[in-house]
C-alpha cells in the first residue's frame, strides 16, 4: 500500500521491465496508399512508416495497456499486490468515467494501486514517469507501473493525408521502483508552449486529428533539440555518455533531423516506427521494449528518453536502465 503523507523517505528510484502489446491486425501502406490517392513509396518517404497495427472495433484501450501491465509484471518477476501506483497516459479513452486506469487496474489484479489517467497527448508518458519517480524517491510508494496506451486510429480521419498513414494503436508499461543510492532517473525536464496549439488538434464533436504538418515537424525538432540538451545537462553528462536515444517514434524524418542536428551515432537511436507507426503515449514505452527484446538496451545502460506532443509539450530525462544490485 501506498505510504502516509507523514511519512517521507527521500531514496533512489530505477525504472525497468519494459514490456509492449500491439493489435494483432497489421495493416501495411498498400490499402492506406491507395484511399488517398498516392504512392506507398510516398507514405514510406514522408513518414518512415512500412507497416502498422490497427485494434478490432470491439477491442479498447484497456485491452492492450493490461496486457502491457501484465507483461511487465511477468519480466520483472513481481507479484501485482505489491504495485502502489498506476499511471495510464492516454488521449483516447472510449469511455468519459471510469478513467482507463482503475479498468486496468482490475484486469490485471492491481488490488493495492491507486490509479489515474495522465493527459498530455503525445508528451503523456514521460509526463506520467515524472509524477511516479518523483512518488518513488519521496518515499511515498514502493512501485509504480507507468503505461503509455493509445488507439489513434480511432481518432484519425481516413482520407486526410496529412495523417491516415501515420497513426496506429498499442501500448506499453514499465516498472518504477524503489532502489538503494542515488537515483537512476532524471531529472526531467517539461515544457509547454501554449501559443503552438492549434498546430495539432482534435475536437469535439468532429473527434478526429488534425495537423499543420510544416509547423509540427519544425516546431518537434527544435523542442526535441533543446530538451535533449537541457537534460543532458541537467544530469551532468555529455551527448557521448548515451548509449540509447529513445525518442517519441512519431515521424521518422523527425528523429532523423534531431539525431543529424545533435550529431548522433544512428545505432544508438532507437527506431520502431517503421513496424508500429505513431501510437502517441505509447511510443516510447514501446521504443524500450523493443529495444531491449533486441538487445539495444541492457542493465545500466544510460538512455535518453525525449518526447513532443500536442499543447504544445515537450520533454526529455535520462536514465539508467535497470535496478542496480544489492
Amino acid at each position: 500500500m501506498s505510504r502516509s503523507p507523514g511519512s517521507v523517505v527521500r531514496r533512489g528510484a530505477a525504472v525497468s521491465a519494459a514490456a509492449m502489446a500491439v493489435p494483432s491486425q497489421v495493416v501495411s501502406n498498400g490499402p492506406i496508399a491507395a484511399r488517398i490517392g498516392v504512392e506507398e513509396s510516398w507514405i514510406r518517404s514522408r513518414t518512415g512508416i512500412r507497416e502498422r497495427r490497427i485494434a478490432a472495433p470491439h477491442e479498447r484501450v484497456a485491452d492492450f495497456a493490461a496486457d502491457a501491465v501484465r507483461g511487465t509484471l511477468a519480466t520483472a518477476g513481481c507479484d501485482p499486490a505489491s504495485i502502489d501506483v498506476l499511471f495510464v497516459a492516454t488521449m483516447t479513452a472510449e469511455d468519459i468515467t471510469p478513467n482507463v486506469a482503475p479498468v486496468v487496474a482490475g484486469r490485471a489484479g492491481l488490488t493495492s494501486a491507486f490509479c489515474a489517467d495522465v493527459g498530455a497527448a503525445c508528451t503523456g508518458w514521460l509526463t506520467a514517469l515524472q509524477s511516479a519517480v518523483s512518488q518513488v524517491e519521496a518515499g511515498r510508494v514502493e512501485r509504480a507501473l507507468v503505461v503509455g496506451a493509445d488507439l489513434l486510429s480511432r481518432v484519425t480521419d481516413p482520407d486526410d493525408r496529412a495523417t491516415a498513414a501515420l497513426f496506429a494503436d498499442g501500448a506499453g508499461a514499465v516498472l518504477v521502483q524503489a532502489c538503494e543510492g542515488e537515483s537512476r532517473v532524471g531529472p526531467v525536464v517539461l515544457g509547454t508552449d501554449p501559443t503552438g496549439a492549434s498546430w495539432f488538434y482534435a475536437r469535439r464533436p468532429e473527434n478526429v486529428i488534425r495537423m499543420r504538418g510544416r509547423e509540427t515537424f519544425a516546431a518537434a525538432v527544435d523542442s526535441l533539440v533543446g530538451a535533449t540538451r537541457a537534460a543532458i545537462e541537467a544530469a551532468d553528462l555529455e551527448l557521448d555518455d548515451i548509449d540509447l536515444f529513445a525518442y517519441h517514434q512519431g515521424n521518422l524524418r523527425i528523429i532523423k533531423a534531431v539525431g543529424e542536428r545533435l550529431c548522433l551515432p544512428p545505432e544508438r537511436v532507437a527506431v520502431c516506427i517503421d513496424r508500429f507507426g505513431n501510437t502517441s503515449a505509447a511510443t516510447i514505452p514501446m521504443a524500450l521494449a523493443d529495444a531491449e527484446r533486441s538487445g539495444k538496451l541492457n542493465r545500466d545502460d544510460k538512455v535518453l528518453l525525449g518526447a513532443f506532443g500536442a499543447g504544445l509539450t515537450w520533454g526529455a530525462a535520462v536514465l539508467d536502465w535497470g535496478v542496480p544490485d544489492g
